[in-house]
Parts: C-alpha cells; sequence; structure tokens
C-alpha cells in the first residue's frame, strides 16, 4: 500500500469478495452518476481487519430520470433493492435524505447503501477524494481526514473509534490534523 501522489492509493492485495462486489458495482455506477465510497469499507479496504457487509456510498443528487436509469441498469445486472420495487418510490425515500440499500438477487449481504449527498459535510466527500487503485481498478473514497472526523466525532461508535485509529496509524505521514479539525467543526455545526 504507498501514495502514488497526494490523492492516489495503490493496494497490492489479492481481491476479496466484497472488493470485486463493489468494483462491479462501481462500473454500473460510474456511468450514471458521481460517487464517492464512505465509512466502514474504506477502513477495511485500507488494511483494517474486521467484517463489514455493507458499502456506504454517497452519490450526486438527480433528476428522477437519471436515477431510473441508474437503477433500470442495476436491475439488468442482478441487483435488487431492500427497500422496494417502485423506481419512484425509491427515488422519493432518496429526495427525503433516506438511503437505499441494493444487493444481488436472493441475497441480503453484501449490500450497498446509497444516499444523496445533501448535507455540507456530505457534499464536501466530492471535493476531497482519493483514487484507490486496485490493479486496473479505481475505486474514489473520501479523504482520510474526513474519515477520521467522520468517526470520530459524528458515529463515535466503538468500531467507529478504531477505524479511525487504524486509518491515522496506517497513513500518519499523509494525516492533515488541521483538516480533521476543519471537518470536525462542520460535523459540529450540523449536529448544533
Amino acid at each position: 500500500m504507498r501514495f502514488i501522489n497526494k490523492n492516489t492509493i495503490k493496494l497490492d492485495k489479492v481481491l476479496n469478495e466484497l472488493d470485486k462486489f463493489v468494483i462491479r458495482l462501481i462500473k454500473i455506477l460510474e456511468k450514471h452518476t458521481d460517487y464517492v465510497i464512505i465509512s466502514g469499507y474504506v477502513a477495511t479496504l485500507l488494511g483494517r481487519s474486521r467484517a463489514t457487509d455493507d458499502i456506504d456510498i454517497f452519490i450526486r443528487e438527480s433528476d428522477k430520470e437519471q436515477f431510473l436509469l441508474f437503477y433500470n441498469d442495476l436491475k439488468k445486472h442482478g441487483y435488487w433493492c431492500l427497500n422496494g420495487e417502485s423506481g419512484d418510490e425509491l427515488y422519493q425515500y432518496l429526495a427525503e435524505g433516506l438511503a437505499i440499500r441494493f444487493a444481488i438477487k436472493k441475497q441480503i449481504t453484501p449490500n450497498f447503501e446509497v444516499k444523496f449527498a445533501k448535507k455540507k459535510q456530505q457534499l464536501l466527500a466530492f471535493s476531497d477524494t482519493i483514487t484507490v487503485l486496485l490493479g486496473e481498478n479505481k475505486i474514489k473514497i473520501s479523504s482520510l481526514e474526513r474519515q477520521i472526523a467522520y468517526k470520530r466525532y459524528y458515529l463515535k461508535s466503538d468500531k467507529d473509534l478504531e477505524d479511525a485509529m487504524h486509518i491515522e496509524k496506517v497513513f500518519k505521514e499523509h494525516i492533515d490534523i488541521n483538516k480533521v479539525n476543519y471537518y470536525k467543526r462542520i460535523i459540529e455545526n450540523e449536529m448544533a
């Protein structure tokens, strides 16, 4: 695992089934919208040994027509939505700020949770991304600093605090503490 530049990490690892699941999804998602992966999968992708069965993804807010193209493409590729079947209803969930989950047909896990980025700290995830190279594949994650701040100051569970510590330990030379504090202030302002 090494930084190629400030915004790119190259991982030399054997892909596990969850990585393959994510890569298949990203290839569909990229055709329809911009995305950024956040939360637990990021820590496991970056070497933390812990179980996770869901991949949290922010996508850019879109109109219903664009969402339905994405939804139909997912169905065509063998995915189903755990929240319902009506594309109109699923779009409404997203528009209301709720998340929806997709998995491969006849399965519940692994799944990916999709949410429109609406809040300031969610939208900022798109302007501060890291590309992770896995062989010929690319996955876009939110910055290490945002991951740390989000897990430490927003989610705060034991698992999330351990994720934050893992990222800090592995990437200590690359972490900008001022940026972590910047995201902390945004989170605290949104929670106030």
